[in-house]
């Protein structure tokens, strides 16, 4: 077959570099599919870039077709079939997150528009790099002729995380656990949801509320340590989550190829425009999706009770106000 031109961008990192072996060796678009890896990063890591390209040409893997290194837009987002967008400007010590922010809309609306000028039209965007709600939400406003459907950033890491910490606590294992969800925002006011969630417990199909029997637990440290998960990888590791990260993408681009399967949803930051559970429109907020010929839908009829629906307003608050400040910036850039 045809390859497929994939770009991973902040390909020197740690997360690319769990990452790209996933892709080449076929994890994600399949054993049979061709590729090409596209490898953007900054002008001061190209040597450590071709260290890279050396690594991945000593696997001997047979998808692989071609791996371009480049620090030029021009070159990274040419005719992309699909790009993976990693890199982003780090948090630093005493940095709020309104600077975080500044730094990243520049990024974000100079790739944005690279992949408006150079890409597919077709092509499928995931942004990986933090804040990532609010930098798919620049890209996408940055490349007007592409689809916004096609643009959607990571919540599948907290999905992944709320799925296991259930399945730990049930002692079950972690593909027992089907239809968490995450809302809203990949930072610390994300909501995990497991009121509608499915558990098998020695092979039949219970609620996990009546599978835990602990309400106080799951409306409390459950949500907690998911929310709080990030920063707890940091404070142990002194480095920020690589490898769960790369497994979280594989997976959310997996299910964008393929789609998800029958009876489960999947949790991941898409456009909020259309949809039924009262998010404000023009907003990257996580929803839960089903994905069928490459195409996402919203789980729709889910009942939200009270408690629900303050976590999700109070997530949905912080992305209105990250967006206004995002488009501050993008106006007077």
């Amino acid at each position: 077959g045809e390859p497929i031109r994939v770009l991973v961008t902040g390909a020197a990192g740690q997360i690319a570099y769990s990452l790209l072996y996933s892709i080449a060796k076929g994890d994600v678009f399949g054993k049979d599919q061709p590729l090409i890896l596209v490898l953007l990063d900054i002008t001061p890591v190209m040597t450590v870039l071709d260290g890279i390209v050396m690594e991945l040409q000593d696997c001997a893997l047979p998808l692989l077709r071609e791996v371009i290194p480049t620090d030029k837009e021009e070159v990274a987002f040419k005719d992309l079939d699909i790009a993976i967008l990693v890199g982003s400007m780090p948090r630093k010590e005493g940095m709020e997150r309104k600077d975080l922010l500044q730094a990243n809309a520049k990024i974000f609306k100079s790739q944005g528009a690279a992949l408006d000028k150079y890409a597919k039209k077709t092509v499928k965007v995931v942004v990986v790099g933090n804040p990532a709600n609010t930098n798919c939400l620049i890209a996408s406003k940055s490349a007007p002729s592409i689809p916004k459907e096609n643009f959607s950033c990571l919540t599948r890491l907290d999905h992944n995380r709320a799925k296991s910490q259930i399945a730990l606590k049930l002692g079950v294992s972690a593909n027992d656990v089907k239809n968490v969800i995450i809302w809203g925002n990949h930072s610390s006011t994300q909501y995990p949801d497991v009121t509608h969630a499915k558990v098998n417990v020695k092979g039949k199909e219970v609620g996990v509320y009546e599978a835990i029997k602990d309400d106080s637990w799951l409306k409390g440290d459950f949500i907690l340590t998911v929310q709080q998960r990030g920063a707890a990888v940091i404070k142990a590791r002194k480095l920020s989550s690589a490898m769960s990260a790369a497994k979280a993408i594989c997976d959310h681009v997996r299910d964008i190829w393929f789609g998800t399967p029958a009876g489960e949803f999947v949790s991941m930051g898409v456009i909020s425009d259309g949809n039924s559970y009262g998010v404000p429109e023009d907003l990257l907020y996580s929803f839960p999706v089903v994905i069928k010929d490459k195409t996402w839908k919203f789980v729709e009829g889910l009942a939200i009770n009270d408690f629900s629906r303050e976590k999700m307003n109070l997530t949905a608050k912080e992305l209105m106000e990250e967006k206004e400040t995002a488009v501050q910036f993008l106006s007077s850039a």
